[in-house]
């Protein structure tokens, strides 16, 4: 039995990297590429390079990502270098294979559709445990060696190279739709990552903070922890509420903590992710 999830959970896995690369194949070959517009990462490389000298954007991505590949081998394991490297050969095959022509020649409408599709391709990809850059590779590599040097910042540092050498090839214009449509891509991936129903979480100073607890379990049937709090200024002893609810539940909580404490300390917090009861559940 566990086995047989195990495989269908490498199946899906695989599906989803699938679709992701189909999906972002679709951004390149029909959105950016016929506006010149590149969008960070080695494929946005690829595509100056295929500007500047010919050739098919798909095979010089994979050409640029082998050696990427090779280097961050030793920074992560075997089975999701294994994984992103289908993965980065999939997505140049689509980029290639795909009719190389735009769907719209307004660079406003590609950057934002195309951005989209990027985040959308991407994001899915990463669900499935991969990634379809050496980049990601190579940043890890540089991060084990260098502390100080975030992957995120790695990152970061690449695509901006790769949006001014745009604006080289190019020109300026292409080099700013190129700046949204980055934005756009991380945005959407991110949302495709952490899902479309936004968490927060409320830290709650209260001397009724029992009461409150009692509503949040009775009226919104929602869980919530209750933690001592001493106060360094006051020198007072507190009751702490902590509880995790979805936004379109945030007016009902205010009402509680105002109906019980008008003078309760309250902070908020966005929370990208929430699992567990009342939430997604766990998923390996």
């Amino acid at each position: 039995m566990k086995e047989k999830k195990t495989l269908l959970h490498i199946g899906k896995a695989y599906v989803q990297m699938a679709l992701g690369c189909l999906i972002a194949g679709v951004s390149f070959a029909q959105f950016f590429v016929p506006n010149d517009i590149a969008p960070g990462g080695v494929t946005g490389i690829a595509t100056l390079i295929a500007a500047v000298a010919g050739g098919p954007v798909g095979l010089i991505s994979a050409v640029l990502n082998v050696p990427l590949f090779l280097i961050g081998y030793r920074a992560v394991g075997r089975r999701f270098v294994f994984r992103s490297f289908v993965a980065m050969l999939a997505l140049s095959f689509c980029i290639d294979l795909l009719p190389q022509r735009a769907v719209t020649q307004d660079m406003m409408l590609a950057s934002l559709y195309g951005g989209i599709l990027l985040g959308v391709g991407l994001g899915l990809v990463l669900r499935g445990g991969a990634t379809t850059g050496g980049t990601d590779l190579a940043a890890q590599l540089v991060h084990n060696r260098f502390p100080v040097i975030t992957v995120g910042t790695f990152l970061f540092g690449i695509d901006c190279a790769v949006v001014l050498a745009s604006g080289l090839v190019f020109d300026a214009q292409s080099a700013l739709w190129a700046l949204i449509a980055l934005f756009i891509s991380t945005k959407v991936m991110d949302m495709v990552l952490q899902g479309w129903n936004t968490a927060h979480q409320f830290f709650i100073i209260s001397d009724r903070a029992e009461e409150i607890a009692r509503r949040i379990n009775t009226e919104m049937d929602r869980g919530a922890t209750l933690l001592s709090a001493y106060g360094s200024y006051s020198g007072a002893q507190k009751g702490m509420v902590f509880c995790v609810i979805n936004k379109n539940e945030m007016t009902q909580l205010r009402e509680i903590i105002a109906d019980e404490d008008e003078r309760a300390f309250v902070t908020v917090s966005e929370v990208h992710e929430a699992m567990g009861e009342g939430f997604a559940g766990l998923k390996k």
